[in-house]
């Protein structure tokens, strides 16, 4: 399979900046990039007309960063909760996938879809996890999913409180431990 030569029209993370010439996969353009207007074919019809173009096109992209990198200052450090059933030991029935995501970014306030989500892999187990959403290709915001199987756990969590089976066994060790302590006094002083 040849090469299919491109012209990208916005920044594509590990590929190139807007206005470079790039090849790629035929599936990777197909699928990925034309579709989803981030680049054009690379003829002598489209590149000609990529330069007249050139300045407005500059001009509209830095526009949409700026209005992407206030909106990711007016939202920083947001966290979303998300409630899930769970296992004894924490392990999710199903994961959080990135549409899940999306649906609790958005109903706390900042509009997004899932193709902004990225998500490394799914979230199978409760807890913290951070993931990026992408408000614009050069801008990404980080926020904090709080995975849990209640709202109270989920703010225990976010606390920084152990949850599940892990701080019911601390708890026990830990009562464990001042009973051993207490009877060894015991010992000592009689």
């Amino acid at each position: 399979m040849a090469a299919v030569e491109l012209i990208l029209l916005q920044r594509v993370e590990k590929l190139g900046q807007m206005g470079d010439l790039v090849r790629v996969k035929p599936g990777y353009a197909r699928n990925f990039l034309l579709p989803g207007g981030r680049a054009i074919r690379a003829t002598k019809a489209n590149m000609e007309r990529f330069e007249q173009q050139r300045a407005q096109l500059e001009a509209q992209n830095l526009k949409r960063r700026e209005e992407a990198e206030r909106i990711a200052e007016r939202v920083s450090g947001l966290s979303v909760v998300i409630i899930r059933q769970a296992g004894e030991s924490g392990g999710l029935y199903g994961s959080v996938s990135s549409r899940d995501i999306a649906v609790a970014v958005t109903e706390s306030g900042l509009s997004v879809n899932r193709q902004q989500i990225q998500l490394d892999q799914p979230i199978k187990m409760l807890g913290l996890t951070e993931v990026r959403v992408v408000l614009h290709p050069e801008v990404v915001l980080p926020v904090t999913v709080n995975v849990a199987r209640s709202v109270e756990e989920a703010e225990r969590q976010a606390r920084g409180e152990a949850v599940g089976l892990a701080a019911e066994e601390a708890a026990a060790a830990a009562e464990a431990l001042i009973e051993v302590v207490d009877e060894e006094e015991v010992e000592i002083s009689a």
